[in-house]
């Protein structure tokens, strides 16, 4: 019975959504998001406060048994993440769909939005199925939808092979996931996973950790299965990219959590959480290093989500090794770190590709370097943009900074106590180094865009967005804020969810976390006050004083031009230089000499990709041009021929009934 509501839940969504008017698309599309996201959130936000886990449906699947939709601790989380990045995903595609419902059909737009709203419940599906077939379905579902978000722009080339890329790495992490399942099963008897204990008890936790990391990994955009991330993401709409990479990637953390909370083996425990550390410190420091080189903003935000996941890994990895030596304080801090960082990544990346789409939209470029004093006239989109930047920099009084100093907190304990010192002091410099190329990287993206003067004539006439997207980039931002400043009342949200790994969190976080938290938050608090009051001082000082405006001094040189502001490519330089072998670059134009005193125009553009990308993604063009060479020479054009193709096939279908191979 589950399967066919499910099967005419989706019925009814598209038919609505195809019935509507183009117009109201969006709110209907909004109200069956914002009703799901209300439903699940009762019983969510009960379970975070305390109460017990609840069993919404039961159902029998074709292949691996009867099994359970429920939310327990962490599945109530992501319910709660999924449902505020869904709606402010959706009131914000009101205002960027906009410019396309003169372009686009009205088909083309019901399909988006049907695909949007499958997407977001799809995840919903996700995260409170106990497993197997149901789980299965519900992650193809979360695949299907989310590619054809991407190709919503299908007429440009990019785009199309963005979306290929993406399916089919996709669909070599699900044959892991179904690889996991299945051997779990056969174990087992049951592919849920409260059956991966019994599996582990097999002596098969190595094996199915390794399997299901693969296949989690390559939704997360783990190392070094990340390569479809920066191109899906810069080709999909920006409200679409903001659930991506906010939310749906998380899927892959998700799944990586409930496995790791099953080991029980703290020796195996032990393997697990160097294998996950490892991970998150190459992740790290290979997203955020790329990041930095790139000039482009969707590219640059994208390989920032790579950075990103790779800090939530490190919390991980640590919490694994923790609890694996018996230290529950560290094992407690470096999990509510790592949850922490989970909520608070999907609140300041969403803000970003929203603020990313505002640009767009009005200079129908995500180049770094056709932008410049953007600010001057998009003041709201460059507050807000500035806000989501300093809290992905990890600075105070934001929510960034509440989920990275837990880690560090959780490392700087494990080497004080000499548990696994060598491997806390080495996510301690990695997370230092991630920690000062993200504020380089993005210190880069601000000032290009937002300061200094335009270098196009597009810039100086673009005006603000309209009052919509506002009110969705609100959503975020108002997150941002709160946790940042009272991160003592936010760690409540992960408090039930690490008592699921660590039995004795809730006194650590009460004896210990919150404290500390409570802190952070009067220094919070404190820094705000500063701020204010510097600027009441500043304001009274000026009301005597005259205020001129000028050029930007320019070292004593009596006629500069925009062509002498910083390019993205310019601000980097330094860094690639260090770092040049990680990328494939492609040239156009010459740059300027250096024997050039007085140089001519230049055009010149570079653009880095990621080398592993050659690796994972060349292969199955080269696969897909050789299959297509060998199925052309089927293609004879003879009756006699196909006829014959037609008989060997059933000839082929009957040997193979008669050995009971099918």
């Amino acid at each position: 019975m589950f399967y066919l509501g499910l099967l005419l839940t989706l019925a009814l969504l598209v038919a609505a959504l195809f019935i509507t008017p183009l117009r109201y698309k969006v709110w209907t599309a909004l109200a069956f998001v914002t009703t799901a996201a209300i439903a699940v959130a009762c019983y969510a936000i009960s379970v975070l406060a305390g109460s017990k886990p609840i069993t919404l449906a039961e159902a029998a699947g074709p292949i691996f048994g009867v099994e359970r939709f429920s939310i327990d601790p962490l599945s109530a989380l992501f319910l709660v993440i999924i449902g505020i990045a869904g709606i402010a995903t959706l009131i914000y595609s009101r205002g960027y769909l906009a410019q396309y419902l003169g372009k686009k059909s009205s088909a083309h737009i019901s399909l988006h939005y049907v695909a949007l709203v499958t997407l977001i419940l799809s995840m919903m599906l996700v995260v409170m199925s106990s497993g197997g077939f149901s789980f299965l379905l519900a992650w193809e579902l979360m695949t299907i939808a989310s590619f054809i978000l991407i190709i919503f722009d299908a007429q440009k080339a990019e785009v199309l092979r963005a979306a290929l890329a993406y399916l089919i790495m996709m669909h070599v992490g699900f044959i892991f996931l179904v690889a996991g399942f299945a051997s779990l099963h056969s174990v087992t008897g049951s592919a849920a996973f409260s059956a991966l204990p019994m599996a582990f008890a097999e002596g098969k936790t190595i094996l199915l950790f390794v399997l299901f990391l693969l296949g989690f990994g390559m939704k997360a955009g783990m190392f070094p299965m990340h390569v479809w991330l920066p191109e899906a993401h810069p080709a999909a709409p920006s409200h679409v990219s903001a659930i991506m990479s906010g939310v749906m990637i998380k899927m892959g953390v998700y799944g990586v959590l409930r496995v790791i909370w099953m080991v029980q083996d703290y020796s195996e425990l032990q393997i697990i959480g160097f294998i996950v550390l490892a991970v998150g410190i190459i992740t790290g420091l290979w997203g955020v290093i790329l990041a930095a080189f790139q000039n482009d903003v969707k590219r640059l935000l994208a390989y920032s989500s790579i950075e990103n996941i790779g800090v939530i890994f490190i919390g991980l990895g640590i919490a694994a090794l923790g609890q694996a030596s018996g230290n529950s304080i560290v094992a407690t801090l470096a999990m509510c770190g790592a949850l922490m960082h989970t909520i608070n990544h999907s609140l300041f990346k969403s803000l970003l590709f929203f603020g990313a789409g505002n640009l767009y939209s009005q200079m129908h470029t995500t180049h770094l370097n056709m932008f410049g004093g953007v600010a001057k006239s998009m003041p709201v989109t460059a507050i807000l943009f500035l806000i989501a930047t300093a809290a992905i920099c990890a600075l105070p009084p934001l929510n960034g900074f509440v989920g990275e100093f837990m880690i560090y907190l959780g490392m700087l304990n494990s080497v004080r106590d000499g548990v696994n010192t060598l491997a806390a002091a080495g996510g301690i410099i990695a997370l230092a180094l991630i920690g000062g190329i993200v504020v380089f990287a993005f210190t880069k993206l601000y000032s290009t865009i937002f300061l200094g003067s335009p270098r196009d004539h597009s810039v100086a006439e673009s005006v603000e967005v309209d009052s919509t997207r506002l009110v969705a980039m609100a959503i975020p931002t108002a997150g941002i804020i709160l946790i940042g400043i009272v991160p003592q009342v936010a760690i409540n949200a992960v408090k039930q969810v690490t008592m699921l790994f660590t039995p004795s969190a809730d006194a650590i976080i009460g004896d210990y976390i919150t404290p500390t938290l409570s802190k952070v938050s009067l220094t919070a608090l404190l820094v705000i006050l500063v701020i204010a009051l510097l600027y009441v001082i500043k304001s009274r000082a000026l009301r005597k004083r005259t205020v001129e405006s000028g050029p930007t001094w320019g070292c004593g040189f009596t006629s500069p031009n925009i062509r002498m502001q910083y390019t993205g490519e310019s601000f980097s330089e330094n860094l690639e230089a260090v770092a040049t072998s990680l990328t494939q670059n492609t040239v156009e134009g010459r740059a300027v000499s250096k024997s050039e005193i007085f140089p001519s125009a230049h055009n010149y553009d570079v653009r880095h990709k990621d080398k592993i990308d050659r690796l994972f993604t060349e292969w199955w063009v080269e696969l897909l041009h050789i299959i297509n060479k060998r199925i052309m020479r089927l293609r004879t054009g003879k009756i006699n021929h196909y006829i014959l193709f037609a008989l060997l096939f059933l000839v082929a279908i009957f040997i193979l009934s008669l050995l009971n191979i099918i």
